[in-house]
């Protein structure tokens, strides 16, 4: 075998390994200013404010159908732990009530249908 033989089929090789390692342009990107995560090709991003918890899902960039689904949010802002029903409301969980949100403050939140989990997803607030 030619040397230029062995580089071309290595350039080849390399090139693949680069592409399969490439997320293929797919970024998610907040549509809400909250904070985006992905998990088994959704897109969820969390919007999260001192009243209120909001979880908007993408499928694809289009909106994710939520009827029938729930999600519990874990919220860890340094020592203290807070724990939160979302429940589907015009095309997304949320939830009301008074949440410590600030800088640095992470977030689990476990997606559910019909009783059976969907997704764990997790946030760190920005």
């Amino acid at each position: 075998m030619k040397f230029s033989q062995v580089l071309i089929a290595l350039v080849v090789s390399i090139s693949g390994t680069a592409f399969a390692a490439d997320d293929h342009g797919h970024e998610a990107k907040p549509m809400h200013g909250g904070v985006t995560a992905q998990a088994k090709d959704v897109d969820y991003e969390l919007v999260a404010k001192a009243d209120k918890l909001q979880l908007f899902m993408r499928d694809h960039g289009k909106p994710f159908d939520v009827s029938g689904m729930t999600a519990k949010a874990t919220i860890l802002s340094g020592r203290d732990k807070q724990e939160v029903q979302l429940q589907p409301v015009d095309g997304k969980l949320e939830a009301a009530g008074n949440f410590k949100v600030a800088a640095g403050t992470k977030a689990v939140v476990a997606v559910s249908k019909a009783g059976k989990a969907v997704a764990s997803v997790r946030f760190t607030l920005k």
